[in-house]
């Protein structure tokens, strides 16, 4: 089975534009998300249009401030301070990477943990560690965490949810352990009661982790990293990379698909699999800093 993070994408964002649509009746405004682009990054510019497009579909409001590349650390920690005690804003997200010259993690830091719908601020990342459960719905607007999940591992958990994947139980490998993907998908797995295995870059014998996995979580950012001989009968892949392949240059992921899809029970596709999925669930981050703000009112 391909799991399709595209088909299911638009699917939660149906879900979600008919929850927005009675905001404005019930709360007077829909939830606000503000991106800042500093530079002209092709790939960033990418990535910023198409959650603005994400943000119009459901109806919710979506600002866009470009910045020149000569923009100054201070000039853009300046303009997050504005936008933390801005009421109007519910979401904050600054598009990476940033210019060499400006520090990435104070930039980070500098987002109020409630507006940081990326998932990345220190105490979400904090919290994501403290708490025991933090529940992932395969549904748009599911139950809320008490803090924001970050936008690409919630999108891996909803997939294989939606794939009918029972997680309880089933060995999960992980191949990656950066702070945007690899760390926080391993704890969501655990608190699904998953047991859990982190591979690496310095992992021995990582195929014999691999092969007696029920579920991998590919991550480690080598374009078809992970061949049909590492993976069992069986198995559920999902790919979190975006290369390109060194022989066509086309785009692909870390997974072998043409390979391994074959072997799996279910598995994601590159392009149309994580990647939708990390817009939608920066959507459903908005949404649901926009209703805490709104409750705690």
């Amino acid at each position: 089975m391909i799991i399709s993070g595209k088909d299911l994408s638009t699917r939660l964002k149906q879900e979600m534009a008919s929850e927005v649509a009675t905001y404005t009746d019930r709360f007077g405004r829909v939830p606000h998300l503000v991106v800042i682009l500093v530079g002209e990054d092709p790939a960033s510019q990418t990535y910023v249009r198409n959650k603005g497009l994400a943000a119009e579909k459901i109806g919710m409001r979506s600002s866009t401030i470009r910045l020149a590349e000569s923009t100054t650390e201070e000039e853009l920690l300046n303009l997050i301070d504005s936008l933390n005690a801005d009421d109007s804003v519910d979401g904050i997200l600054v598009q990476l990477p940033v210019p060499k010259h400006i520090d990435e993690l104070k930039v980070l830091d500098a987002i109020d943990k409630s507006k940081d719908v990326d998932g990345f601020h220190p105490l979400n990342m904090a919290d994501l560690w403290r708490y025991k459960s933090a529940p992932v719905s395969d549904k748009a607007i599911g139950e809320f965490s008490p803090f924001i999940l970050p936008c690409t591992p919630k999108g891996c958990i909803k997939m294989i949810k939606a794939a009918g994947v029972e997680i309880s139980g089933k060995h999960a490998v992980v191949l990656g352990r950066s702070n945007i993907v690899g760390l926080p998908v391993a704890k969501l797995l655990l608190n699904e009661n998953a047991t859990v295995t982190i591979c690496h870059s310095r992992t021995k014998n990582l195929a014999e982790f691999t092969r007696n996995a029920d579920i991998i979580i590919a991550a480690i950012g080598k374009p078809k990293f992970l061949t049909a001989d590492m993976v069992s009968p069986g198995a559920v892949v999902i790919d979190v990379g975006i290369d390109r392949d060194p022989e066509t240059g086309k785009l692909c992921g870390d997974v072998d698909f043409e390979n391994v899809e074959p072997k799996c029970s279910v598995i994601s596709p590159v392009p149309g699999g994580v990647g939708p999925m990390t817009i939608c669930c920066l959507m459903e981050n908005t949404i649901e800093a926009f209703l805490h703000k709104m409750e705690a009112k």
